[in-house]
């Protein structure tokens, strides 16, 4: 069982199909779960698994290959996928795992292979092929197979080959999960949900003198109540000063009265993200000063949103946002004409307020793939996050929103709350 509905492998099949498409001649593609990470004694940590894997198959199980070998004469033989063969003892102690039926509903692949049976049907296949095309990050995973989990299975036959074109999927993975399916924006748009929901159980519960950890508890509680797998990502829970180093994830301080809490969080759903990011007042009030900043912040915000349209760029957005950021700045009384006409362009003034970049991929990985330079097609997710942080006033604003690329951008986070007069009520009531 899972927490969410079954995905239709109609999705799956055509990511493979996709992905055949772009495959040079003789080509051959092995994608590997990852190993499960020890936590300390015998304990592993959550078991997630591989984005490219789950994006190509929908298996979710550690100790899992996707093989996809096109060139294949025989039609059953083109893809297969690999799997631990259950075993009493195992399931005694670790719970059900997949049974080949199970397998090949979930993935849409006839062809399922008992992993301890690997050595004995794969040794004929590396024959017709030029290109070895591995799920690896970079160059300096070729050499090492162990660290590659279930690869090293194929460390000899690989190692046999060296003269064959050995090379990362990522160049063909990245294109095709960057546009993302039908499907996928539905999945998105239920961890979106699930995020709302718990933003709301947040406001009806800050108040002065609560712990940042029990507002991530109240997010952690929505979040599973609602079938999520949990959070996308370390959420952040800052409070006054804190909110003010990015990465802030120690959630440890009590949320002073008079201070503003910046929560950066999402739901993760079947394997899908969401992030968002919103700053309230913890006594459900904000300071004449907090209004300005809050708001100074939105208004980017608002311009920025209308920026994710095809062509434009990540590159295009944050230089767009930075002239927009840098006068609600001056108008703040935090910088000058003076100061942006004799900086470093290298250190620019606005970035001592507004340091990190306003966008980031979205999908499968909360910072999904794709660069900066990636021109924007329709069906792309990204981030929209202006945010100013003043150390000297212990003040950290962030506003993130998910935004949908098109003609018309999208923005998927537009009913969860972010007007002042929105939030101060909600806290109120």
């Amino acid at each position: 069982m899972r927490r969410y509905k079954t995905i239709n492998n109609k999705l799956f099949i055509r990511n493979r199909r996709k992905l055949v498409d772009l495959l040079p001649q003789k080509s051959i593609v092995i994608i590997s779960s990852y190993p499960e990470m020890f936590r300390n004694g015998d304990q592993h940590y959550p078991y997630r698994q591989n984005s490219n894997l789950f994006y190509f198959s929908g298996i979710e199980q550690e100790k899992t290959i996707l093989i996809i070998n096109p060139n294949a004469t025989n039609k059953d033989e083109k893809e297969f996928l690999v799997i631990l063969k259950p075993d009493k003892k195992t399931e005694t102690w670790n719970g059900k795992k997949l049974t080949k039926s199970e397998a090949s509903k979930i993935s849409g692949i006839k062809n399922i292979i008992w992993e301890n049976d690997i050595d004995l049907s794969f040794k004929e296949l590396f024959k017709n092929y030029e290109n070895i095309y591995l799920n690896i990050i970079n160059d300096d995973e070729l050499n090492d197979f162990e660290n590659i989990s279930t690869l090293k299975i194929f460390k000899n036959i690989i190692c046999n080959n060296s003269q064959k074109s050995i090379r990362s999927i990522n160049e063909y993975s990245t294109k095709l999960r960057l546009i993302k399916e039908p499907e996928e924006i539905e999945l998105i748009k239920k961890a979106i949900v699930i995020t709302k929901t718990a933003f709301y159980r947040v406001l009806n519960n800050i108040k002065p003198n609560v712990y940042e950890y029990e507002i991530e508890a109240e997010l952690s509680y929505e979040f599973t109540k609602q079938g999520a797998s949990g959070h996308a990502f370390a959420p952040i829970v800052a409070s006054g000063k804190n909110a003010c180093y990015l990465h802030y994830v120690k959630n440890n301080d009590i949320c002073k009265n008079n201070n503003l809490v910046l929560i950066d969080f999402g739901a993760e759903y079947a394997n899908y993200s969401s992030d968002c990011s919103r700053t309230i007042p913890i006594n459900g009030k904000f300071t004449k000063r907090q209004k300005d900043i809050y708001n100074a912040v939105l208004r980017v915000q608002k311009k920025a949103i209308k920026l994710f349209i095809p062509g434009n760029s990540i590159n295009k957005v944050n230089e767009q946002t930075a002239r927009w950021m840098e006068k609600e700045l001056i108008n703040l009384g935090l910088i000058s004409n003076s100061d942006i006409k004799n900086q470093d362009p290298k250190s620019p003034a606005y970035k001592e307020y507004f340091m990190h970049g306003t966008s980031h991929f979205m999908g499968l990985d909360v910072h999904d793939v794709g660069d900066k330079n990636i021109k924007f097609e329709k069906g792309m997710i990204l981030t929209c996050e202006p945010g100013i942080y003043i150390k000297k006033e212990k003040i950290g604003v962030r506003l993130e929103n998910d935004i949908l690329v098109d003609e018309e951008p999208f923005d998927l986070m537009r009913f969860i709350p972010i007007e002042i007069d929105e939030i101060e009520s909600l806290i109120k009531q």
